[in-house]
């Protein structure tokens, strides 16, 4: 069995019965008050902005589940649902909207996470400097960033490009360093299905600052052919942040399909993920990233995806094929195609709520 998973003969989330619901607000309010009601000391799991990617500056209107246009109303909603707290962007923010955001804040008692983009010159440091302040305002202690907003397998070429990305990182990161320590501030570098868990360590520790770590993903690197248990161990000593997600996997013909789901319900061993991060950091957050959309496609079979993975052992190949049939998600894998958009709303709050609730239960956080 999953070492996640909840035992077999307990009630499953029912997608389609779920969507059948008329009361589909009623329905997700009850489950997070029966999850949350009576939480003990301690910090409960947070949740990052991607998690509402469809509530998130919403394009659609929805009486039931609104849209949040800014960090106050995303933070108002985590609170009502046992979140202990937000990781969200924070660029563009005044000084006076970083105030509110640290009053509602400690009103609400949420811990804050930024999410701030990276110098790319010597002339953005002003910039960058700017939001780490506003961030700081607020009450942030972590700034999460990211080298590269796409995938390696799907934004780079050759080698030859992905060295260049890897040297534009390194001097990003050098513009970024002096200030955050400046200012007291963690940085931490996403495993953002940019870097293998061995580069982004050699990274950080070509860079040794101590102000300057990891937002370790537990599931983004499934897609560059790493055990996440593996990326996991290798990263946690680094890490200042987390992005917790359990992954369903499934063969599809150039490759697999890589998708997030409910917490319990994949291949991440999130009990011993949770372990090792506390082990390394006590005061680590453990942040929510379960994002409900259409599964992604590895297309590790074809020859594109190997442009920057040349030198990688064919025995990561074979694992990682051997794990996809071995541990194939028993249905199929979550996505919104066909569904409209008050049925996607719904979709991507039930998932939030039963993510919350696990985490609760069986990784007893906020217990």
């Amino acid at each position: 069995m999953n070492p996640n998973q909840v035992p077999p003969d307990a009630p499953q989330p029912d997608r389609r019965a779920f969507l059948r619901t008329a009361g589909l607000g009623a329905a997700a309010l009850a489950l997070s008050q029966a999850a949350f009601a009576s939480l003990a000391p301690g910090t409960p799991m947070g949740i990052v902005v991607h998690s509402y990617a469809l509530r998130w500056n919403p394009k659609v209107e929805s009486t039931r589940y609104p849209g949040f246009q800014n960090a106050l109303q995303l933070m108002e909603h985590c609170q009502k649902i046992g979140a202990g707290g937000v990781q969200v962007g924070v660029s563009n923010w005044a000084t006076d909207f970083s105030k509110k955001v640290r009053d509602v804040r400690e009103k609400l008692g949420l811990y804050l996470e930024g999410s701030i983009g990276l110098p790319k010159s010597a002339s953005d440091q002003g910039t960058f400097e700017k939001e780490v302040l506003a961030a700081k305002e607020a009450g942030a202690t972590v700034l999460r960033t990211v080298c590269l907003s796409g995938r390696r397998y799907e934004n780079f070429r050759s080698e030859a490009d992905f060295q260049a990305f890897r040297q534009n990182a390194r001097q990003s990161l050098r513009l970024a360093a002096p200030i955050v320590q400046k200012h007291k501030m963690k940085l931490a570098v996403e495993n953002h299905k940019d870097w293998r868990a061995e580069e982004l360590v050699e990274l950080i520790k070509e860079l040794s600052n101590e102000w300057v770590g990891v937002t370790l993903d537990f599931g983004n690197n499934v897609s560059l052919l790493e055990d996440p248990a593996e990326v996991i161990r290798r990263l946690a000593p680094y890490a200042f942040s987390t992005h917790v997600k359990d992954m369903g996997v499934q063969e599809y013909p150039q490759g697999f399909l890589l998708s997030e789901v409910p917490l319990g319900q994949g291949i991440v061993n999130l009990k011993e993920g949770v372990a090792l991060c506390q082990k390394y950091n006590p005061n680590i957050t453990f942040n929510l990233e379960m994002i409900t959309r259409d599964p992604l496609e590895v297309p590790c079979l074809g020859e594109a995806y190997w442009a920057t993975l040349g030198t990688l052992p064919a025995s990561h190949l074979a694992s990682t094929l051997r794990m996809v049939r071995e541990r194939s998600f028993p249905q199929k894998l979550p996505s919104v195609s066909g569904l409209d958009s008050e049925q996607r709303l719904a979709f991507e709050e039930q998932n939030i709520l039963s993510c919350l609730a696990f985490s609760k239960s069986t990784l007893r956080l906020g217990t």
